[in-house]
């Protein structure tokens, strides 16, 4: 079997869909006992005066699709346009909720996001 190289692993996982890559790194964690979680580096209390009170404004959301209600095709339908699911995944996405539609991103895009799923008839929850 060739070896592959960084780019042509780059460019397989690009064809891959969300859930399909959300797979793999499941497998991948599973196969050599790893975890692909970010590390965190903990910092101790802030010295100082005001600034080090200033709380950092969020500046990424998340949308989490919370029911389908009554019109689920055309949620369905939505969640597709939102991303580059496929029909069936996006089924099961919105078959299984509570589930995130859209993770890390802007707040215009959420909001966007949940105002189009909501005109759809769906409960969503932006965090």
């Amino acid at each position: 079997m060739a070896k592959l190289t960084q780019d042509e692993l780059l460019a397989q996982f690009e064809e891959m869909t969300l859930i399909e890559l959300s797979e793999f790194v499941k497998a991948f964690e599973d196969k050599f006992d790893v975890t692909a979680a970010a590390a965190v580096a903990v910092a101790g209390p802030a010295v100082g005066g005001p600034a080090a009170e200033a709380v950092e404004e969020q500046d990424e959301f998340d949308v989490i699709l919370t029911g389908a209600g009554d019109k689920k095709i055309q949620v369905i339908k939505v969640v597709r346009e939102l991303t580059s699911l496929g029909l069936k995944e996006a089924k099961d996405l919105v078959d299984g909720a509570p589930k995130p539609v859209l993770e890390k991103v802007a707040k215009e895009a959420a909001e966007k996001a949940a105002e189009s799923l909501k005109g759809a008839g769906a409960s969503v929850e932006v965090k």
